[in-house]
């Protein structure tokens, strides 16, 4: 079966509330939705999240001119994939090429899937293990952070995060306790700093929060910085989490040489899609690591079924208006069954109606 060709389309998505961080607010969820078609007609979905509006035109191009150097070529999600990465070794495949190169590999592996007739973890694996997703709220101050996870507890879900990084310690713990209050003891709460702190700022915040019973603490320094990473996670006793800003397969690897352990979280579109999922998979099998996911909720519920060591899923709503059936959560956990393919599948007016 070949490859007959791509519709790569920009779109600017309609957000159910506003997304806020320490230090941006997205109003707006800016995607290049991804299509491949084969020769006989199955056709395979993928999505690139621009993360701002600024990058959308220049990833949408880039996505673009990508997709057309497999035109004709057999569809082997893994070794079109590795093609892709070949080709473009000298300049690199990081940034808005990675994220192209990923968006692709989603849409050909959902493709794959759908020849298949099976569900990708299915194609991928034995699906072992029940999917747990986690709700987010953002950086929405004391009141807004508890509303936020009240309402995520009340729809069933057994783990809520936070956008945190206010300008004291005793800010981010009276939002931490606002939470707990509003979601009870048995759901587990995660907070996020988004590499917003200094090494020992982070320190002397982290120790901070030790008695505050998170789950985990993420990504309190800069995602890069292994070697402080490790610093601080021998010396505060809290669990860190870090991976959804690393490229690909060896930027995992670096992290595991330079003694990071615990928590990763590879975003499916920054690790090299579904194939350089898989490999990190095996990566953190062998190093004992605990893996969640970084967005994607249906591609990456189909991920952390066949992936050891797998924990939690985040869940966003953000691409729910183009997708047909977004993934539903029943009882705590991520309802897969009866999912062919990733579970992604476009609704074409609904494209067409959030065109850029």
């Amino acid at each position: 079966m070949k490859i007959s060709s791509f519709d790569v389309k920009a779109l600017k998505l309609p957000m159910s509330e506003p997304h806020r961080t320490s230090s941006v607010v997205i109003e707006v969820c800016p995607v290049v939705a991804i299509s491949v078609m084969t020769d006989e007609g199955v056709r395979g979905y993928g999505i690139v999240f621009a993360y701002t509006e600024l990058a959308l035109k220049s990833i949408h191009e880039i996505t673009s001119k990508v997709a057309d150097l497999l035109v004709g070529e057999e569809l082997n999600p893994s070794a079109n994939t590795n093609m892709l990465s070949d080709r473009f070794k000298l300049l690199g495949t990081q940034g808005f090429m990675g994220m192209a190169i990923a968006g692709i590999d989603m849409a050909l592996w959902d493709a794959k899937a759908r020849v298949e007739n099976k569900a990708l973890g299915a194609l991928l694996g034995e699906p072992n293990r029940p999917v747990r997703p986690y709700g987010n709220v953002g950086y929405d101050g004391v009141q807004g952070s508890a509303d936020g996870a009240g309402k995520l507890a009340k729809q069933g879900f057994l783990g809520v995060k936070a956008k945190i990084g206010y300008p004291t310690v005793e800010e981010d713990i009276e939002v931490i306790r606002a939470m707990r209050s509003a979601v009870g003891n048995d759901v587990a709460i995660m907070v996020d700093y988004n590499q917003s702190m200094r090494f020992d700022q982070a320190k002397d915040r982290l120790t901070r929060l030790a008695d505050e019973g998170l789950t985990w603490v993420e990504e309190p320094v800069h995602s890069h910085d292994f070697g402080d990473y490790v610093r601080l996670q021998n010396e505060v006793s809290t669990p860190l989490q870090n991976g959804e800003n690393w490229w690909g397969p060896k930027d995992f690897r670096a992290a595991v040489h330079t003694g990071v352990t615990g928590f990763i979280m590879p975003d499916a579109q920054k690790c090299g899609g579904v194939t350089g999922w898989m490999s990190i998979s095996t990566l953190a099998d062998l190093a004992g690591l605990q893996v969640c996911s970084h967005l994607w909720p249906e591609v990456s519920a189909q991920l952390m079924s066949v992936t050891p060591g797998g924990q939690w899923l985040e869940y966003v709503d953000w691409f729910n208006p183009i997708v047909k059936e977004p993934l539903i959560v029943k009882d705590g956990y991520a309802d897969i069954s009866g999912v062919i393919g990733s579970g992604v599948e476009f609704d074409d007016e609904m494209v067409a109606a959030f065109a850029a």
